[in-house]
């Protein structure tokens, strides 16, 4: 037992200290019961990286819509649009559409 006491007496010798006790209890109570806590700090970091990941690409998106309405602007892209899109013609005009296989299947995933 005195074997026993001597060698692990210099672990025991900080928790008799009141202020490490006390300190001990505050870093606990920070760490996890806070409302300030760190699993808290770690979720919000994860909810701002989702967002900022959202953020950029909302802002490709944002480009690439500013790169067609500046294609519609004109009436020559705005024509193709109308062509292309909604297979539109002009009077005295006939439109042909081939149609293979694989473009209907890629179509039917862009919608």
């Amino acid at each position: 037992m005195t074997k026993f006491k001597n060698t692990y007496k210099h672990f025991f010798k900080p928790f008799k200290n009141i202020f490490f006790l006390i300190f001990i209890v505050f870093a606990v109570w920070m760490f996890f019961f806070d409302s300030n806590s760190w699993f808290i700090h770690n979720e919000l970091n994860n909810d701002i990286e989702a967002l900022e990941t959202e953020k950029e690409y909302y802002k490709k998106e944002i480009e690439k819509d500013k790169k067609e309405i500046k294609k519609l602007s004109n009436v020559e892209g705005l024509e193709k649009y109308g062509r292309e899109k909604y297979h539109m013609k002009k009077k005295d005009e006939e439109i042909y559409l081939i149609e293979y296989e694989d473009s209907l299947v890629k179509q039917k995933e862009d919608e």
